[in-house]
């Protein structure tokens, strides 16, 4: 008996992958989707969606879907940086004003469902463990089915969306072309009790937040220099309670009258990296392209822009090798102008440095709504920095001070 034959494998089955295998579905084409872990289950994540990831959700027919399970909106957010404290709505993008922070069994789901209404064939439990070549490039995939044997499959296309520590990537040999060092570690766990929106504090070193997210849980997290995870994993929790207490002591006494619900959870694999996007019959997207430290909240929501400009570049040439490796060019060329701005803003977050600049920069933010709902718009990645931090910005923080020193 012959191999099975697909248009495209997808090897990971969450945000990014299952996100893929709908588009391409809903294209026509016959795909397969594959992931290792039983699903639904839960993965680390900080489970934020920007309002541009669920405009896209809104476009794909799933934000309703979403919202139906209990997700509360997420419509206000504030940012407290030493004394300096700033609150606006979530900025809008594509008609949503909102954000949401659900957690990940509901999330991937719904993506998975989505993805096989659409024609895709969904085989969780199954490991990739090689990739065979035919003529220079991909021919398919061999893995481990939930029995535990291997079947090997084929297809014209594999997209690896297995996540940051790649098996795909490894397999198709694609280098790293951009990385930076590590910066932060984070620890996080679930309260039950606590109330209000996406809430920041950032002091020096130290930043915590809080996300409502289903079952009247919050979600409350705690950022670290990544050089401290050696001696803050020593003493996890009492560490994380400590950083809550020192850098957000209104969300501590919260917190403290709240019940725990679930073990904390904790990592210092906050990698910095652009893979090689793609190659002869693959292309990564998702963690598995490009990670950055997860202080901006981006994750899932690149995932979802990935697999949009990934779907819209491969287009109806899957079959014809000159468009197909033209429509994968596409999409890196477009992925790293997207998303290396935002990288950048991630690496500069994740320094946790509050100094007297930036202080003196959010002070001046604060004197005007509008500048604040740019700022938030800027951290969100709706619109860029430089719409905000330009020299228009700069001779009025200069005419401001030279005023205050009248």
């Amino acid at each position: 008996m012959g191999r099975e034959r697909y248009d495209v494998v997808v090897v990971g089955a969450r945000c990014a992958g299952a996100a893929t295998a709908l588009l391409l579905a809903r294209r026509g084409y016959r795909v397969l989707l594959l992931d290792r872990a039983n699903l639904p289950s839960d993965t680390l994540s900080t489970h934020y969606i920007h309002s541009s990831g669920l405009a896209l959700l809104a476009r794909w027919g799933l934000l309703d879907g979403l919202m139906a399970t209990g997700c509360p909106r997420i419509e206000q957010i504030s940012h407290q940086v030493g004394d300096v404290g700033l609150a606006a709505r979530v900025p809008a993008a594509d008609g949503v004003d909102f954000a949401c922070a659900p957690r990940r069994q509901v999330l991937d789901a719904l993506l998975a469902d989505a993805a096989i209404s659409a024609g895709a064939h969904l085989r969780d439990a199954c490991e990739v463990v090689g990739v065979p070549f035919e003529r220079g490039r991909p021919a398919g995939v061999t893995y481990r089915t939930r029995a535990g044997g291997r079947d090997t499959v084929s297809a014209r296309l594999i997209v690896g969306a297995d996540g940051m520590m790649s098996t795909i990537s490894d397999l198709v040999g694609s280098p790293i072309e951009i990385e930076d060092q590590r910066l932060t570690c984070i620890y996080y766990t679930y309260w039950t009790g606590i109330k209000g929106g996406f809430e920041l504090y950032e002091q020096p070193g130290r930043l915590v937040g809080a996300l409502p997210t289903h079952n009247n849980q919050t979600l409350v997290f705690a950022y670290f220099p990544s050089a401290e995870f050696p001696k803050v994993r020593t003493h996890a929790l009492g560490s994380y309670l400590d950083n809550v207490r020192a850098t957000a002591p209104g969300l501590f006494d919260r917190v403290a009258a709240s019940a725990r619900t679930e073990r904390l959870r904790g990592t210092n694999q906050q990698r910095n990296f652009f893979r090689q996007a793609w190659g002869p019959g693959w292309v990564l997207v998702g963690d598995a392209g490009h990670h950055k430290d997860s202080i901006t909240a981006r994750g899932i929501t690149d995932a979802f822009e990935q697999a949009a400009i990934l779907a819209d570049c491969v287009g109806d040439g899957l079959h014809d090798e000159t468009r197909l490796s033209e429509g994968l060019q596409r999409f890196a060329e477009r992925r790293i102008a997207r998303f290396k701005p935002l990288y950048r803003m991630a690496l500069l977050a994740a320094t946790l440095d509050v100094s007297p600049y930036r202080l003196a920069t959010l002070r001046f933010l604060n004197t005007r709504r509008d500048l604040v709902e740019r700022y938030f718009a800027v951290s969100a990645g709706i619109i860029e920095a430089r719409q905000l931090y330009n020299r228009q910005l700069f001779a009025q923080m200069s005419a401001h001070r030279t005023a205050a020193t009248q």
